[in-house]
């Protein structure tokens, strides 16, 4: 069941909007109304756009919306009461408003089925996804099933009135659960400790953790025996582990000097990155789309496979076409496959644990070389806010990273900044999290403080072609049997279509070999195709 009170936010739009609006027969897949000063306003859909009037918006319009909705907060945010749509404000340099955007809040009745067992557990639960998703649906949902299936005394901080809906009375599906509202954004992590402090909640409910303060509220809540039911800034959990002011949600994340010895033993290099403490979070989950979900069931496990370079993929759920939901449990990976990072990465030959068909003797006339350690397909994208580019360039040059400096945010992979600056949520970090780009953030600019940020952000990004080692696994199994067959029959044989990276293996194993390969196709069909060392390329 859903519930989007669409006729009240027709209302406060004006006449020659509404009319439209209204006589549309798509109207409820209606996301949001855009009105900006001097063009013409716009309807969003899912996938589309479509033009409400060709007079462009004038001041008055504005006005008549501003009038008959709530008073815009710090955040540049209002409501209508008792309603879960959000209206948002665009001002120019003088303060006044130029821009709204009506967004439209439903309440999506059922949609926690896909996670409720995770939920009813008493687990912590993280959610993370892109703008848009559903974090918010599934957090309300969470909020009232607690409080009214359950019995739980559930407390709600609602920063934004997104969760609650605007006015002093929440909105009916949050159910039994108390609401909270937080005077001014910077505020939050005061009203979360408020809530535990005064009022003996079983369950706390945040939208939108984003800064250090609020991270910490979270862990002495957690800490407290209280359960807690959150959405972060971030797509994945590797975005989360990108970020130290919010890396503490999953434990932080700290470098560790090994001994010699136990280097050797770990096959890793003497400086690793280590999980500093127990997560805040005991389940993460990220949501893909409003039908699928993919589950981190246990936060800790996750976060310490993907910082030893061999990630285990989430449990993914999703709803099929009668509205079940179905589990897979993806197949574990292969511990043999060792997955390195950039400085570590060992040889990748027949004797470092890839399952490999046996060859044919004159395949073994000689140990194949060590392949070399893998390597990004193009430079990681660095976005420097608040740091000097030509100092960062510099640094960049003399380690040999692959980092080149972007000047647009949107363009890049990594965005680089201070604490001063992210602190104070400046509209390019703002943008920045509004495409789940990850934000590195330095405690200083010091030249110790650049580079160890600058080679992380390498560390932790460099692991992403080997997200998947059972398909590595797998692509290097085909290309040894294929090698196998080429040298004994001098026929070519064409492998299956791979990612660049597992290709760019599947070329060194046959160049160890003797044996001539070749990459065909475009993308994301492109394979490569094995010949005899003596025979004609094809």
């Amino acid at each position: 069941m859903i519930t989007d009170d669409l006729e009240l936010l027709l209302q406060v739009l004006p006449p020659s909007l509404s009319e439209p609006l209204s006589r549309m027969p798509e109207r409820s897949d209606l996301l949001e109304v855009v009105m900006d000063l001097g063009r013409e306003p716009e309807a969003r859909f899912p996938g589309r756009e479509s033009v409400l009037s060709t007079q462009v918006i004038r001041e008055v319009d504005l006005d008549y919306v501003i009038q008959r909705i709530g008073t815009f907060g710090d955040d540049n945010r209002a409501g209508i009461e008792r309603t879960l749509h959000r209206i948002s404000c665009i001002r120019n340099r003088e303060g006044r408003i130029v821009g709204l955007t009506c967004r439209v809040g439903r309440a999506v009745f059922g949609t926690i089925a896909i996670i409720r067992d995770i939920i009813e557990s008493g687990r912590n639960v993280l959610m993370m996804g892109k703008p848009g998703v559903g974090k918010t649906t599934l957090l309300r949902e969470a909020a009232r099933v607690l409080a009214d299936d359950l019995k739980k005394r559930v407390i709600i901080v609602d920063t934004s009135n997104e969760i609650g809906g605007d006015g002093d009375i929440p909105h009916p599906a949050i159910g039994r659960a108390r609401r909270m509202q937080v005077p001014t954004p910077a505020l939050q992590h005061q009203v979360m400790i408020e809530a535990v402090e005064n009022h003996m909640p079983e369950v706390i409910v945040i939208d939108e953790i984003g800064t250090e303060l609020e991270a910490l509220a979270a862990r002495t809540i957690a800490e407290r025996g209280v359960q807690l039911i959150a959405t972060a800034h971030g797509n994945t959990l590797e975005n989360l582990m990108l970020n130290p002011t919010l890396s503490d949600l999953i434990g932080g994340i700290q470098t560790v000097t090994l001994g010699d010895e136990e280097a050797r033993r770990r096959g890793t290099q003497k400086s690793i990155l280590e999980r500093k403490a127990p997560p805040t979070f005991d389940v993460i989950v990220e949501i893909q789309s409003w039908v699928r979900v993919a589950v981190h069931e246990n936060a800790a496990e996750a976060v310490d496979s993907l910082l030893r370079g061999q990630p285990r993929p989430p449990v993914i759920r999703y709803r099929d076409e009668t509205g079940s939901v179905r589990t897979e449990t993806p197949a574990p990976s292969r511990p043999a496959l060792h997955t390195p990072s950039r400085e570590s990465a060992p040889a990748l030959a027949s004797g470092d644990g890839v399952s490999l068909a046996a060859p044919t003797r004159r395949a073994l006339r000689a140990t194949p070389p060590a392949a070399p350690a893998p390597q990004l397909d193009k430079p990681i994208r660095v976005y420097p806010y608040g740091i000097n580019r030509a100092r960062l360039e510099q640094i960049v040059r003399a380690l040999q990273l692959p980092v080149s400096v972007t000047l647009e945010p949107r363009n890049a992979d990594v965005v680089l900044t201070l604490k001063t600056y992210y602190r104070r949520r400046p509209q390019a970090l703002r943008d920045a999290e509004a495409f789940s780009t990850p934000i590195y953030v330095l405690r200083n600019s010091s030249q110790g403080q650049l580079q160890e940020g600058l080679q992380r952000v390498v560390q932790m990004l460099d692991t992403s072609p080997l997200s998947d080692s059972a398909l590595a696994a797998d692509a290097l199994q085909e290309t040894q049997e294929a090698i196998t067959q080429v040298l004994e029959t001098s026929r070519p044989v064409e492998l299956a279509p791979q990612s660049s990276y597992i290709r760019r293996l599947q070329h060194q194993l046959a160049e160890q070999y003797g044996v001539i390969s070749r990459s065909f196709g475009k993308e994301p069909h492109r394979r490569v195709k094995l010949f005899a060392p003596e025979a004609p390329e094809e």
